[in-house]
């Protein structure tokens, strides 16, 4: 489903922990890493469509988190013309999304990689509330930052932290702690 302008309806997913962290995620087989993201269905509202996605994902229900927030309105980001497949119709030149803020509600051992068939992701890991957004693919970093500004001032409120403003990119935090990939005791 791609819009009028070219745009595929997505959601895209951050997952706080108590502690103001947040579920960062590598792509399946690659060195990328993300938040939780994926298509809506011409079915399906943004909010099916994030319970679909982050169960697929994550392994987590809806029981598993709670909702918390969401981004008004569309995000969008323009593909790299090396990505945008030129020979589809209709053409897809990037992606529009509804972001959702999440509570992890429950212990961190109901996340499971490999809850689906196709997993997307390998590893994950939790940290600092910017870093996303400083090391998240350069084409995806305007939406990241926009998502994460919006969130912030919930997140500082909700788990009693102060997060500041978005660190210059040379200087964001590394992450807290070592990937892990679900198997392992957290």
């Amino acid at each position: 489903m791609i819009d009028v302008d070219g745009y595929r309806p997505n959601v895209g997913i951050v997952l706080l922990n108590a502690a103001g962290q947040l579920f960062w995620a590598r792509r399946i087989n690659r060195d990328g890493w993300q938040f939780p993201q994926g298509g809506m269905r011409s079915d399906e509202t943004p909010l099916e469509a994030m319970y679909r996605e982050l169960e697929e994902e994550t392994g987590l229900a809806a029981h598993h988190v709670e909702v918390i927030s969401a981004t008004h309105g569309w995000l969008r980001y323009r593909l790299p013309n090396r990505y945008v497949r030129h020979h589809q119709r209709p053409t897809c030149i990037g992606q529009k999304q509804v972001w959702f803020l999440l509570k992890l509600v429950g212990g961190e051992d109901a996340l499971k990689l490999d809850a689906c068939d196709k997993p997307e992701f390998d590893l994950w890991r939790w940290v600092d509330f910017w870093y996303p957004a400083a090391h998240v693919v350069n084409f995806k970093r305007q939406v990241y930052e926009r998502a994460l500004r919006h969130f912030a001032p919930l997140v500082e409120s909700l788990c009693s932290v102060e997060l500041g403003t978005l660190p210059p990119r040379d200087t964001a935090d590394t992450p807290p702690t070592g990937p892990r990939d679900g198997r392992e005791a957290a």
